[in-house]
């Protein structure tokens, strides 16, 4: 006797199927430049005591973010990268980096000492 291929019989499912998880995922809000409320500050904690530039509030996806921050690190002749929405500049740029996102339309503050 062969046997029967199993069939999924789900009896109840909550939140439908998983055939989309991209249907689950939390979208990004991509907000223009004008919409957004960015803080630059400069820390050097927790990096052995290296400067770094921090630019906070950005709400982009990670495409733009990525664009966004070639464009900074070119302008500051300097290296960087994305963590969490955030984005960090090697060395203190406060003031080149209050300019450049002014100029491309950002509502920039700088925060911290």
């Amino acid at each position: 006797m062969a046997a029967k291929p199993k069939k999924n019989r789900i009896a109840y499912q909550e939140f439908g199927t998983n055939s989309n998880p991209d249907a689950l995922t939390r979208a990004v809000p991509d907000l223009p430049p004008q919409q957004q409320n960015i803080r630059i500050q400069a820390t050097r904690s927790g990096r052995k005591g290296k400067t770094v530039t921090v630019i906070t509030g950005l709400q982009h996806n990670s495409e733009n973010l990525a664009k966004l921050l070639k464009n900074l690190k070119a302008q500051c002749g300097s290296g960087g990268t994305v963590k969490d929405n955030t984005l960090e500049i090697q060395g203190e740029h406060k003031k080149k980096l209050l300019d450049i996102l002014t100029k491309l339309g950002y509502k920039a503050k700088i925060s911290g000492g």
